[in-house]
């Protein structure tokens, strides 16, 4: 009976604990990217499909300046451009000699990579965060979204725990498909001019335009 007790009492004791550590963790992270005013990356991302299998490799750049600027340039397999503008977003693809351009809130509206990155997802307000330890030297959290969106179920980040900045992050829609993003050589308020977020479809490019029936 004596040990029984003493199990319940120690198991009602580490439950908050690591609540509050996870707490903490956030906080610590919240607390980071509100005083940052950007930063630039090299990125490894990995999409995976889960009804095929078939793993897609990416890798290339990623600059973002507050309050909401994103260059996402992608070397390879293939040259692409994500640009996060102050009033548009554009996805350029050279090979393919198109371009298209969407409103704003098609990006910061949901629960998307881009919203992790930049440090607009509310940790603590939109999920439940449990602590699972290290990997690789970097904290590790699991999210589980207080309300789950068809492209998030479930989410990780890894958090590096001297700069509380994000060095991974992995994504798994209701499907299982997933989406992991590494960040490498971060630079901390490296001065982006606001020029690098501005973009003018090259000659010869064919524009869709989603921004008409805004």
């Amino acid at each position: 009976m004596r040990f029984a007790l003493a199990c319940c009492l120690l198991l009602a004791m580490a439950a908050p604990a690591g609540a509050a550590s996870a707490s903490a963790i956030t906080a610590d992270i919240q607390k980071q990217y509100e005083s940052l005013k950007g930063f630039t990356a090299d990125f490894k991302q990995m999409l995976k499909s889960a009804a095929t299998g078939q793993v897609e490799e990416r890798e290339g750049t990623i600059s973002y300046k507050k309050p909401n600027l994103v260059r996402w340039e992608t070397d390879t397999p293939e040259k692409e451009l994500l640009l996060v503008g102050k009033k548009v977003v554009w996805n350029y693809v050279p090979s393919e000699k198109t371009a298209s351009k969407s409103p704003l809130n098609a990006v910061f509206s949901s629960k998307t990579m881009i919203r992790f990155i930049s440090g607009q997802a509310n940790l603590d307000e939109d999920f439940v965060v449990e602590e699972q330890g290290t990997e690789a030297g970097l904290i590790k959290l699991a999210l589980t979204p207080k309300k789950p969106e068809p492209n998030l179920v479930q989410a990780f980040l890894w958090v590096d725990p001297q700069s509380h900045m994000l060095r991974s992050v992995l994504i798994v829609d209701f499907y299982g498909n997933a989406n992991k993003l590494g960040l490498d050589n971060i630079r901390i308020n490296p001065g982006l001019s606001d020029s690098l977020f501005e973009f003018t479809p090259p000659k010869g490019v064919t524009v869709q335009d989603n921004t008409v029936s805004q």
